[in-house]
């Protein structure tokens, strides 16, 4: 596994990232996308149809753009199957292994933000705002889901690297690492990267 001042063995051509609710994952998939030039499919549109409602063509649809040369993706819906797709083609996964404040900090604020802007996610789909922090369903609490799913990478990743040996895994361990080893790749690629940007639709 290696760390933020390790340099890659090579340059990805497809890419996952891991990480808790809220950590941001689908919004440093987009500035890699950029980076790199891949394909960047958040699979949450794949996965939500209408209300909310989970799609039949989920499976389906990530078998389909998984088979391409070039993408990046979040590392989610496991237990849907995706790992038995995504993971043999992966050749990165980023983990993104924030502390609590700063992942629980970041996801009130993006919830507050979807209830307040209204904005649509995906096919149609709005988020309630405070509403999904007050539920008692810990299915629909997102703060409950995050609590819940908080240590899920650290106990899967010792597992899947010896499951996937070919898969090259980067730890981050804090939003500073991140920008750093974002600096650094696009230095190694000869490319700029654009500053964060703050996205309510960052997962």
């Amino acid at each position: 596994m290696l760390s933020v001042d390790d340099p890659l063995p090579f340059r990805p051509q497809r890419v996952l990232v891991a990480g808790v609710s809220g950590s941001g994952k689908t919004t440093l998939a987009g500035r890699i996308a950029e980076m790199w030039d891949l394909r960047h499919v958040e699979i949450d549109g794949l996965f939500h149809g209408p209300g909310w409602t989970p799609r039949s063509e989920f499976l389906d649809d990530v078998r389909a753009f998984a088979s391409d040369d070039r993408w990046i993706t979040e590392w989610q819906y496991t237990s849907k199957g995706t790992d038995a797709v995504l993971t043999p083609r992966a050749q990165l996964a980023i983990w993104l292994d924030y502390p609590y404040p700063v992942v629980r900090r970041r996801l009130i604020r993006r919830t507050l933000a979807r209830g307040a802007l209204r904005r649509e996610l995906w096919n149609g789909n709005r988020e309630k705002g405070p509403w999904n922090m007050l539920s008692r369903d810990p299915e629909k609490n997102i703060l409950a889901w995050q609590t819940a799913t908080l240590h899920k990478w650290a106990e899967r990743f010792p597992e899947l690297q010896d499951d996937f040996p070919h898969l090259t895994i980067v730890r981050l361990r804090h939003p500073r690492e991140t920008e750093r080893w974002l600096r650094s790749q696009a230095e190694a690629s000869g490319v700029s990267i654009a500053p964060p940007k703050r996205r309510s639709r960052a997962t």
